[in-house]
């Protein structure tokens, strides 16, 4: 076994494991923030370093390409920006800072698992790395009369509802197939797509995925969770796990080729009632948390246009507006950190003239408010351009239509947000004292945003070389 194949995977359980033991060791705050930015730092670096790895590992169970690659530099740098952006972790008691990032750093090595596995059991056994500490997070939050512990089992049993039926798919595709290996049934699913017993089996198996990224009717556990779980830890179940929910969803569907046309309808459907749904309904949400939420539900619907192309434009596209939201919900939670000054909830009326109070913070919001909208020249506009355009060569008219009218819709509530921070006065609200590296956070958020929606070219053609790989 080629050690440096799985070298991004042995730092986070190292880093896992340093934490563990801080557990039983008293550690000052700072010093847990500081080993946590350190260790998530090198990942990014040992991540980028191994973007072009590849082979096979573990009984040819988990494959490391570019595909997987790209996914894992984009965990681990979602996992930096988590910590970075928690500044002080006010929402989190500091006796329990040590079991919060061990757990943190476990889920995103479950999510790694996820995006190299090739096997059926490896992925489901990935899966649930990355959920069991998603399941011990979302409760650890200061006392806010229980809402984190309803958030929390609501999670757990929606979670294992999805899970359930995410086997009982594999079981399917297993009695069609007579294997677990994706390359086996990559090779014997063609000349099976006709029976109905097949197609079920695979859409069970993406209903795991679809509760993960909150595609309706998967989603209802998302505004709860959001809202109760603390700032920090909603950063991260928010993007985090939707980074591998995207990777997965385009090899499962990948395993239809180019005939797997029964899957497209229903893949339409749930693209078309997750865009409507989640847009509607965040028009009325005051708590900015579950405005949030809702807009996640909707961007669900927006990736699942790239998805339903089954082709290499199509993945591509899907995998550039993923690292775009990643990149422009972490701003807009950045700012919800930066505001919430004791770790509470916040809402839109909190922001209230935010460019007077913290000019940078009301900045950061904008851009990030103004990229999840779709507006140019940002990374959200050039990720609908392409997810919009891979679905229309399809023929896919009516849906583009459709996401089109939601984008719309959409500009309301994201604008009335950048509205609040910007054309309503502060109302003796106080001033957001932010430190310099928030800052320079603030500013790198701001400039990948509008960079990325500038000069896309680069990430989608590394996109789409990674994406050839995978299609059958």
């Amino acid at each position: 076994m080629d050690f440096s194949l799985f070298l991004p995977e042995t730092l986070l359980l190292i880093m896992a494991l340093i934490f563990f033991g801080l557990t039983v060791w008293p550690s000052s705050g700072k010093t847990l923030q500081g080993l946590a930015l350190f260790f998530s730092a090198l990942g990014v670096l040992i991540s980028l370093l191994s973007i072009n790895c590849s082979g096979l590992l573990f009984y040819q169970a988990y494959r490391v390409d570019l595909f997987s690659q790209i996914f894992k530099f984009l965990i681990s740098l979602g996992l930096f920006l988590v910590i970075f952006l928690g500044q002080r972790f006010q929402s989190i008691e500091e006796r329990y800072q040590p079991e919060f990032f061990m757990f943190l750093t476990l889920s995103s090595l479950g999510l790694m698992l996820m995006v190299s596995s090739i096997e059926l059991l490896t992925i489901f056994v990935a899966m649930e790395v990355s959920s069991y500490s998603l399941y011990i997070l979302i409760p650890l939050r200061k006392q806010t009369g229980g809402s984190q512990l309803e958030a929390a089992i609501k999670y757990i049993i929606f979670g294992a509802a999805a899970t359930g039926v995410m086997i009982f798919g594999m079981s399917y595709i297993f009695g069609a197939t007579q294997s677990t290996y994706l390359v086996d049934i990559i090779k014997k699913l063609p000349a099976l797509l006709d029976q109905p017993t097949v197609v079920i089996g695979l859409l069970l198996i993406l209903c795991g995925f679809f509760f993960k990224l909150a595609v309706v009717p998967f989603h209802f556990w998302t505004p709860d969770v959001y809202e109760g779980s603390a700032n920090e830890t909603t950063s991260f179940v928010a993007t985090m796990p939707k980074l591998a929910a995207v990777a997965l969803l385009l090899r499962i569907t990948s395993l239809a080729g180019s005939n797997g046309w029964d899957l497209v309808p229903i893949l339409v459907l749930l693209a078309a009632i997750s865009m409507t749904f989640g847009n509607l309904v965040a028009l009325a949400q005051k708590d900015l948390k579950r405005l949030l939420a809702y807009s996640s539900i909707a961007h669900a619907g927006y990736i699942i246009l790239g998805v339903l192309t089954l082709n290499s434009a199509g993945f591509a596209a899907a995998i550039y507006h993923i690292s775009a939201y990643l990149l422009m919900n972490l701003a807009c939670f950045l700012v919800l950190c930066c505001v919430s000054q004791e770790g509470e909830n916040i809402q839109v009326s909190d922001l209230s003239g935010l460019y007077k109070r913290s000019p940078l913070l009301a900045f950061t919001l904008a851009v990030g408010a103004f990229a999840l909208a779709g507006i140019p020249p940002t990374a959200g506009f050039t990720g609908k351009l392409f997810l919009f355009t891979a679905a229309l060569n399809q023929g896919h008219l009516a849906l583009v239509i459709v996401a089109a009218v939601n984008t719309a819709i959409s500009i309301y509530y994201y604008l009335n947000i950048v509205r609040a921070a910007y054309g309503q006065d502060p109302n003796d609200l106080p001033t957001v004292t932010i430190s310099f590296p928030i800052r320079l956070l603030n500013y790198g958020l701001i400039l990948a945003i509008i960079l990325l929606g500038v000069l896309p070219a680069w990430f989608i053609d590394l996109a789409q070389t990674a994406c050839k790989s995978i299609i059958s």
